[in-house]
């Protein structure tokens, strides 16, 4: 397995990025190795620096870098030689197994759907995000930003994507699925969640259990996959963050909230796409990226898009 590392991307990359791989590095299953996109002069010094072999990775070098402030589209159609045009290059001829990025957000999203692509069936990839249960587990949230608004039949979709990853990367054999409401009523919320409340109903490949409300979210009885619009879920993920920061200026000490961190996570997947790819916080520090390539790695090995495949092309 060759998993694709966007060393540029970050707000402290390279320094974090290549901090990160050689981290990951020590972890990772045998037969994975990682391909590092990026500078090879500013990377060369940073695994020396880190203690690490340069034979022990692949080094794709890039003479280009597509900032954190860049369009998506403009950048991946004009930054063809970056670390992440790169990358997405590398992923499309498959000689990478899959790609993660701490980089723009919206070029890895651009760049999925430009080379990997869509899979067949599915109208709208989407972002997944980890939600910590009191109770020690955790929940999937999805979608939380890629697509700001949707029909009802996307988010049916969404329930299926976030439940083969649920199953596949945290092993609920049988996840519970929920609708992010205003209420737990069928006639509750607006006219797209009222449709799509009644559709995910009707749907016998999922464990529907109706809405849930947002108090519910972090309940460790509730649902195991919680859908939302991208806006809705965009909101709920950067608050639980701010509440995460207010908990740690404070020096509180408990250890549900310690899971708030992002570190713990490393990243995100784009689910519905033809191939792994994991987006990572672009404040990551070498912990987080560490852990987004490990679950890249996981994701990769487990075959998520494959199975995704399956579902929606039987």
């Amino acid at each position: 397995m060759r998993i694709g590392l966007d060393i540029m991307g970050g707000d402290y990359a390279p320094r974090t990025t290549v901090g990160g791989a050689v981290l990951a590095a020590k972890e990772l299953p045998a037969g994975a190795r990682l391909v590092l996109f990026g500078d090879r002069d500013q990377i060369i010094p940073l695994l020396h620096e880190n203690k690490a072999k340069e034979e022990d990775f692949d080094i794709v070098h890039t003479t280009e870098v597509i900032e954190m402030a860049e369009s998506p589209l403009k950048s991946i159609n004009q930054k063809p030689n970056s670390s992440i045009g790169l990358g997405f290059q590398q992923l499309k001829s498959k000689e990478i197994d899959a790609f993660a990025s701490n980089g723009n957000t919206g070029a890895m999203m651009v760049g999925a759907l430009y080379s990997v692509k869509t899979i067949e069936g599915i109208q709208r990839p989407c972002i997944a995000t980890v939600v910590p249960k009191e109770d020690g587990g955790v929940g999937v949230l999805l979608d939380v930003g890629s697509n700001a608004d949707c029909r009802p039949e996307v988010l049916c979709q969404f329930a299926v994507l976030g439940q083969i990853y649920s199953k596949c990367i945290y092993n609920i054999a049988d996840p519970k699925v929920a609708l992010l409401n205003i209420g737990e009523e069928e006639e509750k919320g607006n006219l797209v969640a009222q449709a799509a409340h009644q559709l995910l109903k009707d749907m016998k490949q999922i464990n529907f259990i109706g809405n849930i409300e947002g108090r519910y979210i972090f309940d460790g009885g509730s649902a195991d996959v919680i859908v939302c619009e991208g806006f809705v879920g965009n909101v709920v993920l950067k608050e639980a963050e701010a509440f995460y920061r207010i908990y740690r200026k404070r020096k509180m000490k408990d250890s549900f909230f310690d899971r708030f961190n992002y570190e713990i996570y490393g990243g995100t997947p784009i689910l519905g796409v033809n191939s792994t790819v994991v987006i990572g916080h672009g404040i990551s520090n070498e912990v987080a990226t560490k852990n987004m390539i490990l679950l890249t790695s996981e994701m990769a090995a487990a075959g998520v898009a494959e199975k995704i495949k399956q579902a929606f092309n039987p």
